[in-house]
């Protein structure tokens, strides 16, 4: 183990607020204790204020302001910092490997009191993520290097519902993880516009010599959060969405990703919704269907005909 891993390793010893003994140190470490004796002589040279104290009881400790140091993390951090690691591995974080070896120094660095209590909470926490096709990791180092870096990227895109793959060339501005999926989101060369792309749907991604500066106080949160979810301030054809149902069914509707934007009045039995009229005979059926007997449309009248519509459509194409 490098000298510098070794002079941690006993930092985080010491870090429990314990007095530990030099022996007790290589032991741990399987380290001579006249190593152990060199590495404490170059920690104290060094500025770190170790406590030495001699005699059958002696030993090092930190003093309490240290050990609140930045560099170390309490339990609840670690256990965070642990929490954290699961959530981005199943989000297929593209840093993922390095988080994993940032992840196994803390164990590797704690005591044995620190690490029971670490597992204690780590295995406490499980995350299920739906199955990933292919690995999006390299696509989403080189994307978040081009992103770093300010350079243009080459790729072949397929947008949805088309078999057919476009060549584009882009400024990645900033990446998002939104909803299980990854985007990113720029200015395409080829609509000559600010545009966001889903990362699975890109090939050949290869980084240009182009360099680019993204626009100051550009938020890709709110430019996706528009293009998702359009507002309705200034649009002429607004229609008031009217639902009943069971309370645990409404909850759940009212809190869908899309539907929940456009809440207008929320009773134990009852939902109001505004939206436009296109919106509304589009997707909200769809969004409805699910849901079965379980809900019914007050109003308006052309969103039930709309459904009939819909489930005529679905009958007629399943008819053998």
């Amino acid at each position: 183990m490098p000298k510098t891993d070794n002079m941690l390793a006993i930092l985080w010893i010491l870090r429990s607020g314990k007095k530990v003994t030099a022996k007790e140190i290589s032991e741990k470490l399987e380290m001579n204790i006249r190593t152990v004796y060199r590495y404490m002589d170059t920690i104290s040279i060094s500025g770190v204020p170790v406590i030495s104290e001699p005699g059958h009881n002696g030993g090092y400790t930190l003093l309490n302001n240290f050990i609140e140091a930045p560099l170390f993390f309490d339990s609840e951090e670690q256990t965070s910092l642990f929490h954290a690691s699961v959530f981005a591995d199943e989000a297929g974080y593209y840093g993922g490997e390095a988080l994993h070896r940032a992840i196994s120094k803390l164990r590797k660095y704690s005591n044995q009191e620190q690490e029971t209590k670490i597992n204690q909470h780590v295995t406490s926490l499980e995350v299920i993520n739906r199955l990933s096709p292919h690995s999006m990791e390299p696509f989403l180092k080189e994307l978040q290097q081009a992103v770093a870096d300010g350079y243009s990227v080459t790729f072949l895109y397929c947008k949805s519902g088309e078999k057919q793959l476009n060549d584009r060339l882009a400024d990645p501005y900033k990446m998002i993880y939104w909803n299980t999926k990854w985007y990113v989101i720029g200015f395409c060369h080829l609509r000559n516009d600010i545009r966001s792309f889903r990362v699975d749907r890109m090939e050949s991604l290869m980084q240009s010599e182009n360099k680019f500066n993204r626009p100051e106080n550009f938020s890709a949160r709110d430019f996706f959060t528009k293009s998702l979810l359009p507002t309705i301030e200034g649009k002429e054809e607004i229609i008031s969405l009217v639902i009943s149902g069971e309370k645990s069914v409404l909850a759940d509707i009212c809190q869908h990703w899309f539907l929940e934007h456009y809440l207008q009045e929320r009773t134990s039995n009852q939902a109001v919704f505004l939206l436009e009229k296109d919106v509304l005979h589009t997707y909200v059926p769809y969004l409805l269907l699910p849901y079965n007997k379980s809900i019914q449309v007050i109003e308006p009248r052309s969103l039930k005909e709309r459904l009939i519509e819909v489930l005529t459509e679905l009958i007629e194409f399943h008819q053998v």
